[in-house]
């Protein structure tokens, strides 16, 4: 496990759902594979929205970049 994963699952231990956006966002960032950025940003972005974070248009652009969105 490397720590990007240790630290993404210490959060949903801990339900730090704004931590949860950065840190899958930052996954998506260091994966190279587009359905891995793909799966990495969905999930950044359904915990933005829940919580109403300003990064969710910004997430929401990057998703419909790939192709995921609208």
């Amino acid at each position: 496990m490397n720590d990007l994963d240790a630290r993404l699952l210490t959060a949903h231990e801990r339900d730090d759902r704004p931590a949860l956006v950065t840190l899958y966002s930052e996954a998506a960032e260091a994966d190279l594979n587009e359905d891995a950025q793909g799966f990495y940003l969905t999930h950044a972005y359904v915990f933005a929205l829940e919580l109403g974070h300003p990064n969710a248009p910004t997430l929401h652009a990057r998703l419909k970049a790939l192709g995921r969105e609208e």
